[in-house]
């Protein structure tokens, strides 16, 4: 059989089986697998470096003023024994239960509990019941596969069948492993064959830590939000003045704010910070204009455009410094706030900065103004972090399109999850899905399989080994 006809077999072998890869002096090949596990793939060696990641941003570690208390404070462990039913009512996955109709909290409380988990304590049976139907309604979406094949590949047990039993398990397993919050993520990432791990943080976490700070930073990679910095100019801000304490600055006008930036910089540099990250694609449209120190307003009840003002002078300024300290900058894409999240604006600032490699993180559901940023801009980037949680065809639609319009230079595939469990869950499915997409192209081009290969190892690792300067590159 010839290679059009083996990439043709392993296509239409669809859901039923997978394309196994095995090596042979060196090279790849293919054969059909009946019903392999989902993270048994031929793209499983391949390391996955995860550049966008909130791991910890569960009930159980806990929240601060700031937001989700491992955003916030360096080493923040959970506060009690963890749950099952943490990981899944996280901030993805819960919130999207409560959109269709479910409320966690509401319905504990009516049967006289705080919480699902209490209820889960006291009567397993019952609170299962309760939620069975909600899960049924979402048992087809990106975030529920992500966190059910997790669990599965890291605890052991299939939470999609309902079962008590299966429950009882996983929540056993999650709230042992998670008694080690750190040595848990190293051995889920050594089984996830997980390389890197960033993590994008609040300015406070440079500033506050617990006893187990530097554990933690021996194998996570900061990335500093500026987010928050677009949103102090209030005249009575008590996290501006918290931070100008911790810092030594007091931000108050063009010159002060310059030196507030830098020194904040400075401090997240100190603590292994690789990059910036922002958001504003939440609450505004990212056309960022460049503004004369004049022309902004620093304090005071400002009104809706002098705010728009201020927060495009401090957006350039924290540009200027990752410029000049040739950090990336990850820029959260589409999602919310349709259609000003289109990422068509911020061409503006990858040619005003050329030494920071611009991340478009998400992209959907403009793929296609992404593709044509990173086509025609050599700094910019692209992250489908989050597509597979939000819906796998959401990434398998983004591979169709970028990989016949970008060279894989381009493309990176983070997860952005909330848990290790959902990561895994999350790595898998982009696995299986990248590995088809490669298979479809190598079928329909005659590509060489060890083209293929690189291709896949480029867009799990090496790209972002490249953009963000941390590890060493992989060669099969």
């Amino acid at each position: 059989m010839d290679r059009r006809g083996f990439f043709m077999n392993s296509v239409l072998a669809g859901a039923g089986a997978t394309t196994a890869f095995t090596r042979n002096e060196g090279v790849l090949h293919a054969a059909a697998t009946m019903q392999v596990p989902l993270e048994t793939s031929a793209l499983s060696d391949i390391p996955v470096f995860c550049a966008h990641e909130h791991w910890g941003s569960i009930d159980a570690v806990g929240m601060t003023a700031e937001g989700f208390r491992a955003d916030a404070e360096a080493g923040a462990e959970p506060g009690r024994e963890a749950s099952l039913w943490d990981i899944l009512l996280d901030p993805y996955f819960g919130g999207w239960l409560f959109q269709a109709g479910w409320d966690a909290r509401g319905r504990a409380r009516a049967k006289g509990f705080d919480s699902m988990i209490d209820w889960w304590r006291a009567q397993p049976v019952e609170a299962l019941t309760d939620i069975q139907t909600p899960l049924r309604q979402q048992s087809c979406t990106g975030a529920f596969q992500c966190i059910r094949h997790g669990v599965t590949a890291l605890h052991g047990a299939d939470i999609s069948d309902m079962e008590a039993d299966a429950w009882r398990q996983a929540d056993a397993s999650v709230g042992k492993a998670y008694k080690d919050i750190f040595g848990w993520y190293k051995t889920a990432m050594r089984r996830m064959n997980v390389s890197e791990l960033i993590r994008p943080v609040h300015p406070e976490y440079f500033l506050n830590a617990g006893p187990r700070a530097e554990e933690e930073r021996a194998f996570t990679h900061p990335i500093l939000r500026i987010d928050p910095l677009l949103e102090l100019w209030p005249e009575n801000c008590p996290r501006r003045d918290r931070l100008a304490e911790a810092i030594g600055v007091e931000p108050r006008d063009a010159a002060s704010w310059r030196a507030f930036i830098s020194a904040l910089f400075d401090r997240a540099a100190e603590k292994g910070n690789v990059g910036v990250k922002q958001l504003q694609a939440y609450t505004r449209p990212l056309d960022f204009a460049y503004r004369e120190d004049g022309e902004v307003t620093f304090r005071g009840p400002l009104r809706h455009e002098e705010a728009r003002i201020f927060q495009d002078w401090i957006m350039h300024e924290c540009c200027k410094q990752a410029h000049e300290r040739r950090w990336p900058h990850q820029a959260h894409t589409g999602t919310h706030n349709l259609p000003q999240s289109s990422p068509l604006p911020l061409a503006a600032l990858a040619s005003r900065y050329p030494n920071m490699n611009l991340v478009l993180l998400h992209c959907w559901p403009f793929l296609e103004e992404a593709g044509f940023l990173a086509k025609h801009t050599r700094n910019i980037y692209l992250d489908a972090c989050w597509q597979t949680v939000l819906n796998p065809a959401f990434f398998e639609q983004a591979l169709s399109l970028w990989l016949g319009y970008l060279p894989v230079s381009k493309v990176m595939c983070s997860q952005d999850a909330t848990s290790v469990e959902m990561a895994a869950g999350s790595i898998m499915i982009a696995r299986r899905l990248l590995e088809q997409a490669l298979t479809i192209r190598g079928n329909d081009w005659q590509l060489p399989e060890p083209a293929l290969r690189a291709g896949a190892a480029d867009i799990l690792h090496n790209n972002a080994v490249n953009v963000y300067g941390i590890g060493a590159f992989y060669s099969s």
